[in-house]
């Protein structure tokens, strides 16, 4: 195996499989944007990065590497441990492939693994990555599940995607349900991750006949859309669904569990609390207190998603790209949206013509 690679070829090692990818900078740096599937194996940890990071400003380059031998050379036999544990050829890398992941190929290297450096680091991987978004491409036709909050359609989408329908489910990229109370229990992907991972699922797709996407505003929790393909869901064949009150407040108590949290809850609440009407959002923020949490879902519902849904949304019962889908609960929801799907791939040049329709418009 080459010790040096380029991204190109590193691409296809990936796609052959049974090739690990390593990234050996801080967590800190891994947590903010890293290449899909990649682990971390750090050579520093976020307090020591730091200290060089110092020692190299005050006392520049030689003071720097030298201490940064003497904080790696500590934990060297804990660091070779972890590469042994991989069980398959790897490729290290760091920022713009300087040292860390030089001393990273170089060590493995030595103990017999099978290792490899990617040439110019994730920087690299990050150029690609803009590159590809300024290309403002992607083929498949979208078929875009909407609906009122609490409709279940995260749901509905991973069940689609588990039965081998072709999904992007954005907001699990963005690591984000895309409401007030959207971020709590995960964690906010940042731009350069979200863009990292949609890049990756549209590579993965691209070869499909069409691909189904959640209804999401372009900005969804820390991360936004690329224009392209916030116009391209715009225009793509829209399905909405809808189910009974009960049903959504049923669904966002699971998905949610504010028993768990509920002060988070009611800091959320703060933040949207002036937009609605004075006595029902003291109504709200009682329930809330007093952890009626059902009755509090239950007028958020009425008073504030769904009318700021129906605003948004644009879309009404004559548009030509929306089609309403009633049901009954989840289980009636998800057939008839597999339903659906399924008699729309079978005329795959309707879902083109809906995409030519939403495009002269």
């Amino acid at each position: 195996m080459k010790r040096e690679l380029t991204l190109d070829e590193l691409f296809k090692l990936r796609e052959a499989g049974g090739h690990a990818l390593i990234d050996v900078r801080s967590p800190k740096e891994f947590e903010e944007g890293t290449m899909p599937g990649a682990v971390n194996i750090p050579i520093f940890n976020n307090e020591e990065r730091a200290e060089v990071g110092t020692i190299y400003k005050q006392k520049g380059q030689e003071a720097a590497k030298k201490r940064g031998l003497e904080i790696f050379s500590a934990k060297l036999p804990a660091f070779v441990d972890e590469f042994r544990q991989i069980g398959t050829p790897f490729t290290v890398f760091c920022w713009r492939g300087g040292m860390r992941s030089k001393t990273a190929a170089t060590v493995t290297d030595l103990m017999g693994l099978r290792s490899s450096r990617l040439t110019g680091g994730i920087r690299t991987y990050r150029q690609w990555i803009v590159s590809e978004l300024e290309k403002g491409q992607f083929k498949p036709p979208l078929i875009v599940l909407n609906g009122y909050t609490g409709c279940g359609k995260t749901a509905i989408l991973h069940r689609l995607a588990a039965d081998g329908f072709p999904v992007i489910d954005l907001e699990g990229i963005a690591g984000h349900r895309g409401s007030i109370f959207g971020g709590i229990g995960l964690q906010p992907s940042n731009q350069k991750k979200f863009d990292a991972l949609l890049v990756g699922e549209m590579k993965r797709h691209a070869d499909s006949p069409y691909v189904v996407i959640e209804g999401e505003s372009r900005r969804i929790g820390k991360s936004v859309l690329p224009d392209f393909f916030d116009h391209k869901k715009k225009d793509g064949t829209h399905l909405f669904l809808r189910l009974p009150a009960d049903v959504r407040v049923d669904n966002i108590l699971a998905d949610y569990d504010p028993d768990q949290d509920p002060a988070r809850f009611l800091e959320a609440f703060s933040r949207i609390e002036r937009r609605i009407h004075t006595p029902i959002a003291r109504e709200i923020r009682g329930y809330l207190e007093t952890r009626e949490f059902p009755d509090a879902v239950r007028l958020l519902l009425e008073y504030y998603y769904d009318p700021r849904y129906e605003h948004s949304a644009g879309l009404t019962e004559d548009d030509e790209r929306q089609i309403f889908i009633d049901a009954t609960d989840m289980e009636d929801a998800y057939r008839k949206v597999r339903q659906t799907i399924q008699r729309l791939s079978r005329h795959t040049d309707e879902l083109e013509a809906a995409a030519d329709l939403g495009s002269e418009n």
